[in-house]
């Protein structure tokens, strides 16, 4: 691949300071050795290192986790390489640098402003719009799935002959949602306040469709970039089955349609009830 930013997520080094990814343009990039099982740490080890670097602004790589977001919406596959070459040097799958979390929580600052214009509410209804966006539909519905398919992985979709011994990690469970999470969050958060005032909110069906249409797009692509993190490790098995939930999607945007249910204007109705 030409683009260097893209060559940029396909390798990370461990000697600096701050984890950066590191690429030498000419294909001269020396790999570090493998990680054996001394180098190996705990899972509450890990934790706290990811923590603890929270109060570091120094030590968060911002261009790397930008431009991890661009690529989750053009050539998602790019991102899922680097979390493989992650595992090889760092014996882990998850990520160790909090940087991609700080900026997507800007990203939900700034979307939930835009939200609170189009409500029309207040400062602090806007931070109680804020806290809720945050804390419950990114943070804490990500908590419940990805402990759900963390369980899930490891009980029933390991390989037989899983001669590594390695189980899939809770905090990559939480990353891949994280990872599916940022497109739904632009197209829904972004693309979509940008036509709800002049078309969405319309009593009309073509704003049905169109609105709907976004929430088809927004949830497929979460469907989609989960598959393919479970897809890209190998320990893994059947991995087709995160494709099945597109059958219910399908039913439910064409029963949508059917009934005439603005998705979209329900949602607004939500959000607007849940801050005042």
């Amino acid at each position: 691949m030409s683009d260097p930013r893209s060559q940029r997520l396909l390798s990370t080094s461990s000697s600096t300071a701050s984890f950066s990814s590191q690429f030498e343009p000419g294909g001269g990039a020396s790999l570090p050795r493998p990680v054996t099982s001394k180098t190996c740490m705990t899972a509450a080890m890990k934790r706290w290192r990811y923590l603890r670097r929270l109060l570091h602004y120094q030590q968060m790589d911002f261009e790397f986790a930008f431009w991890q977001m661009v690529y989750l919406i053009s050539n998602p596959k790019v991102v899922y390489k680097n979390f493989t070459y992650r595992k090889k040097t760092k014996a882990q799958f998850a990520r160790d640098d909090p940087a991609f979390l700080v900026l997507l929580a800007g990203w939900l600052v700034v979307s939930s402003a835009g939200f609170s214009i189009v409500l029309g509410i207040g400062f602090v209804s806007f931070l109680k719009f804020l806290l809720y966006v945050i804390f419950v539909d990114c943070i804490g519905v990500g908590l419940g799935i990805a402990t759900i398919i963390w369980f899930v992985s490891n009980k029933f979709l390991l390989k037989a002959n899983n001669m590594a011994d390695s189980d899939v990690e809770w905090g990559y469970c939480f990353d891949v949602h994280l990872n599916a999470f940022f497109p739904l969050l632009v197209i829904l958060h972004f693309v979509q306040l940008f036509f709800y005032s002049i078309l969405i909110s319309q009593p009309w069906f073509i704003a049905t469709l169109f609105g709907n249409v976004l929430w088809l797009i927004a949830i497929g692509y979460y469907l989609y970039i989960t598959f393919l993190g479970y897809h890209s490790l190998h320990i893994l098995d059947r991995t087709k089955i995160f494709l099945y939930p597109f059958i219910p999607l399908i039913i439910i945007f064409l029963g949508s349609l059917i009934a005439n249910w603005n998705i979209t204007q329900s949602l607004m109705n939500f959000y607007h009830f849940r801050v005042l």
